[in-house]
């Protein structure tokens, strides 16, 4: 037995020391560090094809809208190199890139003319551009200013806006104060009023300024002229409008059948010009000249906005709730209200 009890005890001391070295390399491979393996990150989903919903998106800084690569030739009114400009979705951006090409601030154009580079109202560009049309840039010409008294209750002025923020003088009445006042002419950008700064205002704020000055006061008011090339003299009033000038919407877009159509909201829009584009023209015509007759101010684009708001609707109710609430900033009177409502019924009637 004793025997026995030597050899399990030897047995035992020698095996030991082959448990404890196992028992070590363990511990010295659980103290090694582990390798690192890099896992690669899963790649990016793709994005979504754009559709023409997503296209449409009325984000100025969103997707590029479908007519991105019509392009219209450009040029200084008062002379430059043509260039092409493309790639826009409204007036402001149309400057924007106007004013990227020839190197300018986009704050410098007064407004712009269609197929000519006289200051000519009758072809000033507004919400529709022909695919034919080339444009013409007015750019900021010479300051002045000139102390008016205002004798008669009415100044016998038309102011309009170039939707960016400057507001200028497009009608003056024939025999009317303003007309008597030589410094003043067709085109002259409305700086300020009694030092007033008025840069972004828009059209109807300037006129209701003008409005609203006392009768036989007298008030100061600072303009910018466009900028004229030696054989481009405007003229003073619209009653010297060469001839041949045009009288209505579908000719100042230029003689193509398809318009490239500008809004304020969303993409512009592809029209060929059909029987609906053609009364839906015709009406905003006659709302931009009831707007001339309340409120002593023109535009194509407000006009049109009442247009669409009445496009699809047949009751008069529904059209006075509308332009209370798309357009109730203006305060228009009841009566306008229904004369712009006889307006669109008559184009729309063809009579």
């Amino acid at each position: 037995w004793r025997c026995s009890f030597k050899r399990r005890v030897i047995a035992w001391d020698i095996a030991m020391p082959l448990f404890k070295r196992s028992d070590e390399k363990k511990k010295a491979s659980l103290k090694r560090p582990t390798r690192q393996v890099s896992v690669p990150a899963p790649p990016p989903p793709k994005p979504a094809p754009l559709s023409p919903m997503n296209v449409a998106s009325s984000d100025t800084t969103g997707p590029l809208h479908p007519h991105r690569d019509i392009a219209f030739h450009v040029q200084l009114a008062h002379g430059s190199q043509t260039k092409k400009v493309k790639d826009f979705r409204n007036v402001r951006e149309l400057y924007q890139r106007i004013a990227a090409e020839f190197n300018i601030s986009a704050a410098e154009i007064l407004f712009c003319t269609l197929n000519t580079h006289k200051v000519d109202m009758s072809r000033l560009l507004g919400g529709q551009i022909g695919l034919d049309d080339f444009i013409f840039v007015h750019v900021h010409g010479h300051s002045k200013e000139v102390t008016i008294n205002k004798s008669e209750p009415s100044l016998g002025l038309t102011v309009t806006d170039n939707g960016a923020g400057c507001a200028f003088v497009k009608k003056m009445k024939e025999g009317s104060v303003i007309a008597k006042i030589p410094e003043v002419s067709i085109g002259d950008h409305v700086v300020s009023i009694n030092g007033r700064n008025l840069y972004g205002s828009r059209h109807y704020e300037v006129a209701k300024l003008l409005k609203e000055l006392p009768q036989h006061c007298d008030f100061t008011i600072k303009l910018i002229e466009p900028h004229r090339a030696f054989d481009a003299i405007a003229p003073r009033s619209s009653t010297a409008a060469s001839k041949g000038a045009a009288t209505s919407a579908e000719e100042a877009v230029g003689s193509g059948r398809q318009t490239l159509r500008l809004q304020a909201d969303g993409p512009p829009v592809l029209e060929t010009l059909g029987d609906e584009v053609t009364w839906v023209t015709k009406a905003s015509t006659l709302v931009d000249d009831l707007l001339e007759s309340f409120m002593g101010i023109r535009d194509v684009e407000l006009a049109d906005a009442m247009v669409q708001l009445a496009r699809d609707v047949t009751d008069y109710a529904v059209f006075a709730a509308a332009m209370e609430q798309e357009l109730g900033e203006f305060e228009f009177p009841d009566e306008f209200v229904a004369d712009v409502w006889k307006a669109v019924v008559k184009a729309r009637s063809g009579t």
